[in-house]
């Protein structure tokens, strides 16, 4: 416990670093596509790929921790991951790098729910505030740097590694990670006994694969039978899981998502926030990137530096955020959606008027205010949304949002994807792909829509005090031993 400041820095590099991957490599797509000769569908799945393996396996990730001990867990995330971007970079086409970037997202699905879990165990709810609002903000500012970093790193074409570079990075910071955790992190995992649910990873795995496979593969493919069949299975499969989940729970007490965390009104609004919003990011870096650098010919430098306000306006939220997020709570969330559509909505009128002749500074203004909405939104929703949960429930709660969150980006850019490259077609002329850009919009901008709507169900501020308070009653009272027996060095 002596090492916990350190500790949290470490746990926010790794998510920065996370999310970073899922937005640096869009910039770098155009030269992937020239230097391997990537097709449109691996170009989809070298963003995807990544966000699947992600969400299909997140929740796994968290109980593995619960069950084998969240530090071993992080450790061994950190170092697949690293090993993983080393691979990406050494790629020779497209089909190896497309398998890399799975690998990566496999090892970042077994890394990132320690983080959440691990904040859990060491901070009492109080103190959860603050490092959970660090969180959010290096979450939003994590997903929009990486088109700028990306951009640099492309364009400075260091050692002549060019987009190479992008996954390259991530070696010398993973190392650094790895070894900082295993000296500051102290060892949890949870009490008594706990056994990994085979079946439920079977069934809910399948049943993410088959939806988001269908949706990428479907438009190369020509929309045959068997694609919609796969698709049209994935509810039937997540049915089974939601029943499966609910007669292990009732017979073990061991379920991979404990139904009693959707007992709270809160929780289960907290997750349809945070896939809502994540489906509206990772859908319009990739088709904003496309349509500047394809359309317009912007080089990747110049298309990193048209997101900069973004940035620059989710730095400026997170500012705001941090102090007024305890005491506005889901108003602030609803605010942060709000202004973020505005953004949204900003953007696709200025491209439609400007057409040919947009230059970035045009979209400045509209970039900042849409940067601002996502750290007012994305800041509080952590805090927000496991406020209601209790702490054994830690490494489950924080694994169902982390997964809601990779599955609402894999869902978002694939379906932008549907809707971006449906409308190209074979004709990457200027104005069809204008036409795609603003047609695929519309999907963030109702993602949005409907996490500002999940936002009214959220609890309030008052809630999520007596919450606190009375959990850390508990804590005082009962808790306290058996999460110190849980801790080891």
């Amino acid at each position: 416990m002596r090492f916990r400041k350190l500790a949290v820095v470490v746990l926010l590099f790794a998510s920065f670093m996370d999310l970073l991957d899922t937005t640096i490599v869009n910039v770098a797509l155009p030269s992937i596509e020239e230097d391997l000769g990537a097709t449109s569908a691996q170009l989809e799945w070298i963003v995807s790929g990544y966000i699947l393996s992600f969400a299909v396996l997140i929740i796994t990730g968290g109980r593995l921790g619960d069950i084998f001990g969240r530090k071993r867990l992080f450790l061994i995330g950190v170092a697949g991951f690293t090993l993983a971007s080393a691979s990406c970079a050494a790629a020779t086409g497209g089909e190896m790098l497309v398998v890399s970037r799975i690998v990566q997202g496999v090892f970042g699905a077994v890394m990132i729910p320690q983080v959440l879990s691990i904040i859990q165990v060491l901070f009492a709810p109080k103190e959860r505030v603050g490092v959970f609002g660090a969180l959010g903000a290096i979450s939003g500012l994590a997903a929009v740097a990486g088109p700028l970093v990306g951009g640099i790193l492309v364009t400075q074409n260091a050692f002549e590694l060019g987009w190479r570079s992008v996954f390259i990075i991530n070696v010398p910071v993973g190392i650094a990670l790895f070894i900082t955790a295993a000296l500051c992190i102290p060892e949890s995992r949870a009490a008594g006994r706990v056994r990994l649910d085979v079946p439920g990873v079977v069934f809910i795995s399948a049943a993410l694969f088959l939806l988001v496979y269908g949706l990428i593969e479907g438009r190369a493919l020509g929309w045959p039978v068997g694609i919609w069949i796969m698709m049209g299975s994935s509810p039937v499969l997540l049915a089974v899981f939601v029943w499966y989940q609910n007669l292990r729970d009732k017979k073990s007490g061991s379920a991979l998502v404990p139904p009693s965390l959707f007992h709270s009104r809160g929780y289960s609004a907290g997750v349809l926030t945070q896939f809502s919003f994540n489906a509206s990011i990772g859908g319009f870096f990739l088709i904003l990137v496309l349509y500047l650098q394809i359309g317009l010919g912007f080089s990747a430098i110049e298309a990193g530096l048209t997101t900069l306000p973004f940035s620059l306006g989710a730095l400026l939220g997170s500012g705001i955020a941090v102090p007024l997020g305890p005491r506005l709570g889901k108003g602030l969330i609803l605010l942060g959606a709000l202004a973020q559509i505005s953004g949204y909505w900003w953007i696709t009128r200025i491209v439609e008027a400007q057409a040919d002749a947009l230059v970035g500074t045009d979209l400045i203004a509209p970039m900042a205010l849409a940067g601002l909405g996502l750290t007012l939104l994305v800041v509080p929703l952590t805090d927000v949304a496991l406020a209601q949960t209790a702490i054994a429930n830690a490494g489950a709660a924080s694994g169902v949002l982390g997964t809601f969150q990779q599955v609402g980006s894999a869902i978002g850019v694939a379906v932008v994807g549907v809707v971006f490259f449906g409308t190209v077609g074979e004709a990457y002329t200027p104005d069809v792909l204008r036409d795609a850009f603003l047609a695929g919009m519309w999907v963030p901008m109702s993602a949005l829509a409907l996490a500002a709507l999940a936002s009214l169900l959220l609890p309030n501020v008052k809630q999520v005090a007596a919450h606190k308070a009375a959990v850390e009653i508990t804590q005082d009272d009962h808790e306290a031993p058996a999460r110190e027996d849980a801790i080891s060095l």
